[in-house]
């Protein structure tokens, strides 16, 4: 016998040490493993048994020569390699897409692309050279370029909240809700000029916690404070911090964007000598493990980014395993409020 794919000899374990002491020829032995038909369940069960004994790992070459398939799944992520280092958000969600992928034997091709033309490039060159079967289009916008782009080069795909003219299969998480608990947490300790730092125009996330931010304050009675036209990132909070302290009259509660936005908007005011929350409470949304560390303590909603990537691959590989059946798009929870120091009562 042989472990960790080694034989006694310490050669890796070839499909034809399977085969010999299975009893079965070489591709009896790959029809086995690789779900094809011509042997029968005994056989099938009994190749499987000597191969896993073994500690066999399939060739993935050899697996995509066969079956016409790549065994990897693409994903490019529009970012500036400096803001991608910093955000956390996005190194649980690259988790769940790797988790859920080796889960099912395929690799991940991740791409950083930093401009859109170089975006357009790295789909291209996926499509071009047959690296992966298909890809993951995160953070959608509105309306949504990729979208064309990819369906025009022939690839699968899955989306995230895109709308319903989309032709991929999506997943889909809100964050309305969140928006709508942090702005209600707010009115409810008694602040009624309630500002927000927004992300950039165009994607899909922007403009529905921009407009839930807007609707729950119109549900309270109350006018929308001040909009803070922004990004994702720990700068662009600190410049709209810059923004506040400009205002002749400030709002007494913010709702940033992201938790990263939403530390660097706390900072900033902190180096200026604002108190928080005396003077101002402070929400972020994402629930990033940095916003424990912050003084005071980030209130956030929570989302599920791990979790995310992992329903993303899993309804992409779906959707190719079962290429003549419609897969039922995927609805995620949008996840939970927590509350922390950063918000409190408005000074009186």
């Amino acid at each position: 016998m042989a472990t960790n794919g080694l034989s006694f000899d310490g050669r890796r374990v070839l499909l034809s040490d399977v085969a010999r002491l299975a009893g079965v020829a070489i591709s009896s032995a790959s029809a086995a493993l690789n779900d094809r038909p011509g042997v029968s369940e005994d056989t099938r069960a009994r190749v499987r048994a000597v191969a896993e004994g073994l500690g066999y790992v399939a060739s993935l070459s050899a697996k995509s020569l066969s079956s016409k398939r790549a065994f990897a799944v693409g994903l490019v992520i529009h970012r500036d390699a400096e803001v991608l280092e910093a955000d956390p958000f996005f190194g649980a969600y690259i988790a769940g897409v790797e988790r859920a992928a080796a889960a099912r034997g395929h690799a991940v091709v991740l791409q950083i692309a930093e401009d859109d033309a170089e975006e357009v490039r790295r789909y291209e060159e996926l499509a071009a050279t047959h690296r992966v079967d298909g890809v993951l289009i995160n953070e959608t916008m509105d309306p949504d370029p990729r979208i064309q782009l990819v369906q025009g080069l022939g690839l699968a795909a899955v989306s995230v909240n895109a709308g319903p003219d989309c032709p991929f299969p999506n997943v889909s998480q809100d964050s309305g809700p969140g928006v709508a608990e942090i702005v209600e947490h707010l009115i409810a300790l008694g602040h009624r000029d309630i500002g927000h730092v927004s992300g950039p125009p165009g994607y899909t996330h922007t403009h529905r916690r921009e407009d839930v931010w807007r609707s729950t304050l119109a549900l309270a009675g109350l006018r929308p404070g001040p909009l803070f036209r922004g990004h994702f990132t720990y700068e662009a909070g600190r410049h709209a911090a810059d923004a506040w302290l400009g205002l002749d009259t400030r709002p007494t509660a913010v709702v940033c964007v992201t938790d990263l936005c939403a530390i660097g908007f706390m900072l900033r005011l902190q180096e200026a000598g604002v108190t928080i929350p005396g003077e101002i409470s402070v929400a972020g949304f994402d629930g990033i493990a940095m916003g424990t560390y912050v003084q005071p303590g980030l209130t956030t909603f929570r989302g599920t980014p791990r979790r995310l990537g992992e329903a993303m691959v899993t309804l992409l590989l779906d959707s190719l395993d079962r290429p003549d059946e419609t897969v039922p798009d995927v609805v995620l929870p949008s996840g939970r409020l927590v509350l922390r120091a950063s918000t409190g009562p408005p000074a009186s």
